[in-house]
């Protein structure tokens, strides 16, 4: 009989919310209306990672908030047929969130948040139970941020590690983690004892003043450049190690979730090179590739609207 495929079984801990996009086909003009689409999509950082976990094989659960409306019904719809197990709770008088997605003609997004129930996902809710038989667990800093979310995000990470499991924190975004102050987030990500670390540069920076520096805050760093490949940093012994693992440009018009598709496939892939023995440095490798592998689909793969019937 042929060996069955090992599937891991993940958390993820974080936001489950409508993104509602705006992609204008030309640059916008002041007072006046321009062509282009509106949609509304699944967002969130660890609901895009968990999704991919999901496609991947990974048997995975996703702990979140949402609000009792129809909105927060469609969105535990939609990651189900990915086969991911919802965690969910219907916050009663809070909306589902929501994120203003504004993509400007040559691809480049910025974001306006509400974020509704996603921010009411308390520590009462966890469960010891959906971590016991974790592998890792994989938590966004937008989940060790504000109150209750954030106490949640840091009660999770200890239950996680109680569990035996590993934990990844995301940087996920500059802006909260600067308005904190460097002293202030390197507190909230360090909150969680991360196993690796995600990160962009322009978040790196909001930590540290070097990419080295980040290794003060977590074992294994893994830097996402883009189009640019991956930085992974670690330490062996007293020596901080760095490879630089290349990736392909795709030509894209939308790059939301390219990251946290990378997170999933980097997850997927590091977790399987640890059972096979390779070593740090072939198994973050191993991550990157795979990694770099999710976020191209990601770019790639045409994006669904939100089914509310």
């Amino acid at each position: 009989m042929p060996e069955r495929r090992h599937r891991p079984r993940i958390v993820v801990v974080g936001d489950l919310v409508v993104d509602v996009v705006l992609a204008p086909a030309t640059e916008l003009e002041t007072g006046t209306d321009v062509p282009g689409r509106v949609m509304l999509r699944q967002g969130g950082s660890a609901t895009t990672t968990a999704r991919w976990l999901g496609r991947g094989g990974a048997r995975v659960s996703l702990v979140a908030a949402v609000g009792r409306d129809a909105a927060g019904r469609a969105l535990v719809r939609t990651i189900q047929r990915d086969g991911v197990t919802p965690r969910v709770v219907h916050r009663a008088g809070q909306p589902t969130g929501r994120v203003g997605v504004f993509v400007a003609p040559g691809g480049e997004r910025s974001f306006v948040q509400d974020r509704g129930a996603a921010l009411h996902l308390a520590p009462e809710h966890l469960r010891a139970e959906w971590f016991a038989s974790a592998e890792l667990a994989h938590i966004p800093t937008y989940s060790l941020l504000d109150r209750p979310l954030g106490e949640a995000g840091r009660r999770a990470a200890e239950l996680a590690h109680a569990a035996g499991a590993l934990v990844t924190v995301d940087l996920s975004s500059a802006g909260p983690l600067v308005a904190l102050g460097k002293r202030g987030a390197i507190e909230v990500v360090r909150s969680a004892q991360p196993d690796l670390l995600f990160a962009a540069g322009i978040e790196a920076r909001a930590l540290a003043t070097s990419d080295e520096a980040l290794l003060d805050i977590a074992p294994i760093v893994v830097l996402k450049r883009g189009a640019e490949g991956a930085t992974l940093l670690y330490r062996e012994g007293v020596e901080a190690r760095r490879l630089e693992v290349a990736a392909r440009a795709v030509a894209a018009s939308d790059t939301t979730g390219a990251g946290d598709a990378f997170d999933a496939g980097f997850i997927l892939g590091w977790l399987a090179a640890r059972r096979d023995g390779a070593s740090t440095a072939a198994g973050l490798r191993r991550g990157a590739v795979a990694g770099h592998r999710f976020a191209r689909r990601q770019l790639l793969r045409p994006r669904e609207e939100l089914a509310f019937g």
